[in-house]
């Protein structure tokens, strides 16, 4: 079978991307070593686990080296900000939303590269709708889900031979929604929000789209109301 790499494979999303795609890939499931990586490879026969920090960036280039042929490569991996102000944001968070949401996508893409131009692969991108829209509050994530999007466009523009795709969900039934609501003062209510086993088949869907199709951009937002 094709091998998928996924990053934040741990949890929420990336786990269920990782689930959508296992009956047609093998596994390569990246994330911070945790118990929550071991028990999910333990679901697939022969996934391997990648457990590093994707901003630790000589141990990325150790983890993958041995990788020469890729099929998908997934990025899920990311976090959010603090949703303050530009006024009130540190040069610190600015850097971590950064590093980890771009600058280590960028460079484990780069690490790859060799390894999926050996399949003609396909990269995906786990964006954001704040990657097309940016909020009050919301400016050093929207900052770093825009310069993503202009990572996947630059890479499919300078490598022909890819297949790269953009998703831009809106917002997500996960623990990181649940902070962001709880932050802003909200009650939670999970059918407002997009479920990530929805998201997570958008990811598969678009990778088992025929070769004679470039899927370049998939936009997703929940529902006004589920029951129509």
């Amino acid at each position: 079978m094709p091998t998928a790499l996924i990053t934040g494979a741990s949890r929420g999303v990336g786990a269920q991307i990782a689930r959508a795609l296992a009956p047609t890939h093998d596994l390569l499931l990246g994330g911070r070593g945790s118990a929550e990586l071991d028990a999910l490879a333990m679901e697939f026969d022969g996934a391997v686990t990648l457990p590093v920090d994707i901003t630790d960036y000589e141990a990325l280039e150790t983890a993958v080296e041995t990788i020469d042929s890729l099929d998908v490569l997934v990025h899920s991996a990311g976090v959010s900000s603090s949703l303050e102000a530009v006024a009130d944001t540190p040069v610190e968070e600015w850097r971590q939303v950064m590093d980890v949401n771009v600058i280590a996508a960028a460079e484990l893409t780069r690490l790859l590269l060799p390894a999926l131009r050996a399949t003609a692969g396909h990269v995906v991108f786990l964006n954001s709708g704040a990657g097309m829209n940016v909020r009050a509050n919301w400016t050093p994530y929207a900052a770093s889900k825009f310069a993503l999007r202009a990572l996947a466009d630059g890479i499919r523009a300078e490598e022909p031979t890819l297949r790269v795709t953009s998703i831009f969900p809106g917002r997500i039934d996960t623990d990181m929604q649940r902070d962001i609501v709880a932050f802003e003062g909200g009650e939670y209510d999970p059918s407002k929000y997009l479920r990530a086993e929805t998201v997570a088949a958008a990811v598969a869907t678009a990778i088992a789209t025929p070769a004679d199709a470039h899927p370049t951009e998939v936009v997703l937002r929940p529902r006004a109301s589920r029951n129509v």
